[in-house]
């Protein structure tokens, strides 16, 4: 697992959407071989999101050869509802770049037959030859999407309940009516994103910190789903000074030693 710190979200928000620039670019994605990108939600990748936009008006990153699976979606919500992850996408970033619609995948949330919306994600993105970069962010909790503590390390895209504390954090978005968040979400697996060639978490602002902690420090746990990604080849965290203050000394210099900003 590699570890980058950065001074400021403003900070990490650059080096992800760089880093995602180089690893399209790098890889030459072609009609026939596309570069397959997870994408999340939150508030956390706004700022790569926005700066990925700059990148590609500015013609030094095309999405024109980009397939893209987004992690989540709730249940209920259809794709015109200003808190669906449908029209946060599109508002957000694919309204704003070269990007194909119909290489865009996110669930949907109002399906009638769950099985088969999961398993045709998991046949779609299989189908491609897998996911090339998955990027997530992570809850308070330690969930990575909507995988909440003590969710299967192995599983798949399927229906969650969420927690309570989930609901709390995501009711800001609706008023900071907890009536009117959803209960339930689709939502990829731990070992959907695990099979991922490579994987990038995102984590920003002192409330991430102890999640970090329990990530990185402690062991593999299905409390702590961010854990499983020490088990990843290729698995980077990604995260501000505050998001790592819990992290212990020795680690913190560790990973700050070995990590110069290279790609």
């Amino acid at each position: 697992m590699r570890v980058i710190i950065k001074d400021n979200k403003d900070i990490v928000s650059e080096w992800a959407a760089q880093y995602v620039a180089y690893k399209i670019n790098q890889f030459r994605p072609s009609a026939t071989k596309p570069f397959v990108l997870g994408l999340p939600t939150g508030s956390t990748p706004l700022g790569m999101y926005k700066k990925l936009i700059e990148l590609n008006k500015s013609g030094k990153v095309s999405f024109a050869h980009v397939v893209t699976f987004n992690m989540d979606e709730y249940i209920g919500l259809d794709e015109s509802h200003p808190q669906s992850y449908h029209y946060f996408m599109y508002e957000n970033f694919f309204n704003h770049i070269d990007i194909k619609k119909k290489n865009i995948h996110i669930l949907d949330g109002m399906t009638k037959n769950y099985a088969k919306e999961c398993g045709d994600y998991e046949l779609a993105m299989h189908n491609l030859g897998g996911v090339n970069l998955f990027i997530g962010g992570v809850g308070e909790d330690g969930h990575i999407a909507f995988n909440e503590p003590f969710s299967s390390l192995t599983s798949r895209t399927r229906v969650k309940t969420l927690t309570e504390s989930t609901i709390k954090a995501n009711s800001r978005f609706f008023d900071n009516d907890l009536s009117k968040v959803p209960t339930q979400a689709l939502t990829v697996g731990i070992g959907t994103i695990m099979d991922a060639d490579e994987v990038l978490i995102l984590a920003t602002g002192k409330n991430k910190a102890n999640a970090l902690h329990h990530g990185i420090e402690e062991g593999i746990s299905h409390v702590w789903t961010v854990s499983a990604l020490q088990q990843h080849p290729h698995g980077i965290i990604l995260c501000d000074k505050d998001a790592a203050s819990a992290l212990h000394k020795d680690t913190v210099d560790y990973f700050m030693d070995i990590e110069k900003d290279k790609f």
